[in-house]
């Protein structure tokens, strides 16, 4: 079987099919593996001779630049992994860290005549016949394909991606080293660590191969602007369908700054602090509001744009959750932040990390123990990279695995951490993440987050003053959130045949252990009472009552 007949038979990642083709040409398989293997012994043979020589200081820019040619030299699935290490000011020297950045996009280019050649297979027409201007030369190259500046006779400024040839052969073959190393791998590591791990490789193979499929692109870009369309915030690149195929994409050229450069947007008078805010909820919208997600939201990818929006600009790597795992990880969140570990341990369970059958008593003192000296006294006090580590802890001597899907969540949320990290150093996400997940819970625009707010509200039957008011008052850290509307929400939930529940236990709540609990009562109040003036009061209650005959119907109508 030939590699054009296996492709053609199949554009999406197959591993049975890549094995059984490399089955019969172990030549290829062993002069990849031993250039791999000597790049890399060269590479930490030369770290270590500079430690020998007490020379590390001297050679560590000639070392980064070592690293940064040896991953460009084995090709875009190892470039990957230098793009997402680019993004940790916190594991990687600034110096190594300086030239990781310049895979993002700033790749050796292949040669235009073979680029232009494909724009003119791909889309069946002369360059001159669609284009007024394209640049001589790629104004950025990437690991996948380079990116031309042009303008279509019709005026629309566009940037035109075109793929780097013979990437499915090359990538194929990295892919089948990396599943066979896993597997050689698995059995000398933790049960736990080792568990899945192949899947893990197979779920980067398959968004790798959506990602080098570009008609895919230009449909999740589109699903990606119908998901912001009424986000102010959010810059979404057009899509031009007529002048794009599968390797080449014609878009929207976007201008903005780099979200690392940040003299630039500072020149633009943008402050970081909020570009920082922009990105981060953005990225919890696409986990814990749409579910389909940006898997690889690198700097090269995101852009600050000069009217201070935040602009996406490759959809190559995305990924869809289903709606319960949403929930799961708002509830794992919010257990977290109130250290509520026993819930947590069964969110685990939820979530895929421990099996079913799993006993999760003797790993809730253990996750106390870990995460609670990680988060501390306050929420601000912790990162997710902090916790990523801390909970690599547990693995150890716990059944925790790590479900190949989740492998591109951690990816995206560490990745986005980092960007944020680089613009402000003592960046913390859940300052930015729970006044968010706060937020949603409080306005509960759906019956799932009304429930999942009761859960935080009750613990074992008795209603937590402290919660609500830790919630409201982190809630109140968003300049988004406006207390008088949620105010309206929760009154008509309260009326409603759907807040029996609630209403019968704020009756026990106020009167519970043979005492009325004004103290609390009052300290609440005095946290909303500047944004509660009595004719908005009035006015809440008057919409509340208004909107009570359409709750109720909506609620019998569901019945």
């Amino acid at each position: 079987m030939s590699w054009q007949t296996l492709t053609e038979n199949n554009r999406r990642y197959d591993p049975q099919a890549i094995a059984s083709y490399y089955r019969y040409r172990p030549w290829r398989i062993w002069a990849r593996a031993l250039l791999i293997v000597w790049f890399f012994t060269r590479f930490i043979f030369n770290l270590k001779w500079d430690d020998w020589q007490n020379r590390v200081e001297q050679n560590k820019l000639k070392r980064a630049t070592q690293l940064r040619k040896l991953l460009t030299r084995l090709g875009p699935a190892f470039i990957k992994v230098g793009q997402a290490l680019s993004t940790r000011p916190d594991l990687v020297h600034k110096d190594f860290l300086d030239e990781l950045i310049k895979l993002q996009d700033q790749l050796p280019a292949f040669d235009n005549a073979i680029a232009y050649k494909m724009i003119e297979t791909e889309l069946d027409c002369p360059v001159n016949e669609i284009f007024s201007e394209l640049s001589a030369t790629p104004v950025a190259a990437a690991s996948l394909g380079q990116v031309y500046r042009g303008r279509l006779l019709t005026g629309e400024e566009v940037a035109v991606k075109v793929q780097r040839p013979n990437l499915r052969p090359v990538i194929s073959l990295d892919l089948y080293l990396m599943r066979w190393a896993a597997g050689w791998l698995a059995p000398w590591l933790p049960l736990n660590l080792g568990h899945d791990l192949t899947l893990i490789v197979d779920e980067f193979g398959t968004k790798l191969f959506e990602e080098i499929d570009y008609i895919n692109e230009a449909r999740n870009a589109e699903k990606f602007a119908h998901n912001f369309h009424n986000d102010p915030d959010v810059k979404v690149p057009a899509i031009y369908w007529r002048y794009s195929n599968t390797h080449v994409l014609t878009l929207e050229w976007i201008n903005g700054f780099k979200l690392t450069d940040t003299k630039s947007i500072r020149e633009c008078g943008l402050d970081p602090e909020v570009v920082i805010q922009i990105g981060v909820v953005s990225g919890l919208k696409q986990l814990l509001e749409y579910g389909f997600f940006h898997a690889d939201p690198h700097p090269g990818n995101l852009f600050a744009t000069p009217d201070g929006r935040m602009a996406y600009i490759d959809f190559g790597m995305m990924d869809q959750l289903e709606e319960t795992t949403k929930g799961n990880l708002v509830d794992a969140l919010v257990h977290l932040v109130n250290k509520d570990y026993q819930n947590l341990a069964q969110d685990f369970v939820n979530l895929g990390f421990l099996t079913p059958e799993t006993d999760i008593r003797p790993i809730i003192p253990a996750l106390e123990q870990v995460l609670g000296n990680a988060i501390g006294k306050n929420v601000g006090d912790f990162n997710f990279k902090t916790i990523t580590d801390k909970f690599s802890e547990l693995v150890y001597d716990y059944p925790f695995r790590v479900p190949a899907k989740f492998a591109l969540i951690i990816r995206s949320l560490v990745t986005q951490e980092g960007i944020a990290l680089s613009l402000n150093p003592n960046f913390k996400i859940v300052e930015v993440a729970y006044p968010y997940v706060a937020k949603r819970l409080l306005t509960g625009e759906s019956p799932e987050l009304r429930r999942r707010l009761l859960n935080v509200l009750f613990k074992d039957g008795k209603f937590q003053w402290q919660r609500l008011e830790e919630l409201i008052a982190i809630a109140r850290t968003d300049d988004s959130f406006d207390v008088l509307p949620t105010a309206q929400l929760g009154l008509q939930y309260l009326l409603s045949h759907e807040g029996k529940f609630l209403r019968q236990e704020l009756v026990l709540a106020l009167t519970e252990d043979d005492r009325l609990h004004t103290v609390e009562v009052q300290r609440l109040w005095n946290l909303v009472k500047d944004d509660l003036k009595p004719t908005r009061l009035l006015n809440v209650a008057i919409g509340a009552l208004t909107e009570l005959p359409k709750t109720t119907a909506a609620f019998v109508d569901k019945r």
